[in-house]
């Protein structure tokens, strides 16, 4: 039996409205959309594969302003409408085979992203920066 701790936050309005508009399209609580990106956010380690483990690994190597601009990279507007109908379709009717890989794929490349956003944040943070800008900038 896994021991399940509360933690209370406070959360800008802009970050809160993000995930009660996520909640709200998933008719998921909001608690579960927060829940989700604190997890696939903060991955342990170990449980990473080798390629992320490089990726994490080879951004604490960047200079500031690489840094930044690996912060404030965002997923492709084309990118996210495909996921987007993907979604959609899954809970209307199902995917095929093909939409199902087509959409895992983009589902890896979307968590790789903002794996890489919110590292090069934390390095940021770690040198001392006010990364508090980002929180407000859109995915």
């Amino acid at each position: 039996m896994s021991v399940a701790h509360t933690v209370t936050l406070k959360l800008p309005i802009q970050l809160y409205n993000r995930f009660r508009r996520r909640a709200d399209k998933t008719h998921r609580p909001i608690e579960i959309e927060v829940l989700e990106a604190v997890a696939t956010g903060a991955p342990a380690e170990d449980d990473l594969p080798s390629d992320l483990s490089q990726m994490l690994a080879d951004l604490g190597a960047l200079d500031d302003a690489a840094l930044w601009q690996a912060a404030r990279q965002h997923f492709a507007g084309e990118d996210v409408a495909r996921l987007e109908q993907f979604h959609l379709k899954r809970q209307r009717e199902g995917l095929t085979p093909a939409e199902t890989e087509s959409a895992e794929t983009l589902i890896r490349q979307y968590e790789r992203a903002m794996l890489a956003r919110a590292q090069a944040a934390a390095l940021l943070r770690q040198r001392g920066y006010d990364v508090s800008e980002l929180i407000r900038e859109p995915a």
